[in-house]
């Protein structure tokens, strides 16, 4: 059998990324899968998408001005906060992936940024200083979307959230996935050895949540993640069925939730594709450690975060 080539991986700031990474984060596999559904599928399964989609609307639980928003409808650039939420049983849960994604579709470019989770922030609504993922927590998606604006002083147009349920489901929907491991590593009960990996549902969760022993820290978790997902993209792109696009619309349906309309998907499938296809990933620097609470906290390089927040800034503008 002929040796399998490791695939890319995005590890520079502002590097173009190739289609399957344009969508390779938790969240953001509802957008993709979306968007692939916007760009050319029959319209018989239309009204089924709008059927599911309806059902991530009303689960939101946002606020009436977060649920009405016009930007895409109105073609201006946007932002997205897409999320990976760990929660068990009926907890509220805490965000454990946090990913901006802006669209101009006036200049044709994209970008995305992830956060590092225990980034601390002044969380919007709470009034206090915590991890940005406890905003979350505290206040679910509506308090994360303001906690984010806060932190990278830009809008957060939308949101979209996916469980780990969701991403497990998924996963085993597709018959598991095979990713290329750097190191080897445990997490849980599941060992990990370098080189090509083939995971289920369960064992890709623990291999995407695994950090403390990741020499990139939680960058190097987020690594893994856009891995599993390119992978789970990549895979259901080439083996799609209408069974099995239905059943992963039961998966979105159960587990996820956003405020972005299906007729915002159908909007963001045409005018905002090209920009799709130019995409920057950007990475915020900084450093993490134990504070005098004995809690830890990872804190940005204010050079870095300035940066940052001046690109998206103008990324942003029309």
């Amino acid at each position: 059998m002929e040796e399998q080539q490791p695939k890319k991986r995005v590890k520079k700031r502002r590097r173009k990324v190739s289609p399957a990474k344009r969508i390779a984060i938790i969240a953001g596999a509802v957008i993709g899968v979306f968007l692939f559904i916007g760009a050319g599928m029959a319209y018989y399964l239309y009204n089924q998408v709008d059927s599911t989609v309806d059902r991530l609307n009303e689960s939101a639980g946002l606020s009436p001005e977060r649920m009405n928003q016009q930007t895409i409808s109105d073609k201006k650039p946007v932002s997205v906060l897409l999320l990976g939420v760990d929660r068990r049983a009926d907890e509220q849960g805490r965000s454990d992936s946090i990913i901006v994604m802006t669209l101009n579709p006036n200049s044709d470019e994209s970008a995305m940024l992830s956060i590092p989770r225990d980034t601390k922030t002044e969380i919007v609504g709470k009034g206090t200083t915590d991890k940005i993922n406890h905003a979350y927590a505290f206040g679910g998606a509506e308090m994360a979307m303001d906690t984010v604006e806060n932190f990278l002083g830009i809008p957060i147009d939308y949101v979209a959230e996916v469980d780990m349920k969701g991403f497990q489901d998924a996963v085993n929907l597709f018959g598991g996935v095979e990713v290329t491991n750097k190191f080897a590593f445990t997490s849980g009960e599941y060992s990990f050895e370098p080189g090509t990996v083939n995971l289920d549902g369960a064992e890709a969760l623990a291999y995407t949540r695994m950090r403390y022993d990741d020499p990139s820290g939680d960058f190097g978790r987020q690594e893994r993640q856009r891995d599993v997902i390119t992978a789970l993209v990549d895979k259901g792109t080439d083996s799609f069925s209408i069974s099995r696009f239905n059943n992963m619309l039961d998966v979105l349906g159960n587990n996820a939730k956003t405020n972005v309309t299906f007729k915002d998907i159908r909007t963001l499938s045409s005018d905002y594709m090209t920009a799709f296809k130019n995409q920057s990933v950007l990475r915020l620097e900084g450093s993490g450690g134990k504070e005098s609470d004995g809690i830890y906290y990872w804190n940005p390089d204010e050079a870095s975060l300035d940066e940052v927040k001046s690109y998206l800034g103008q990324l942003m503008e029309q």
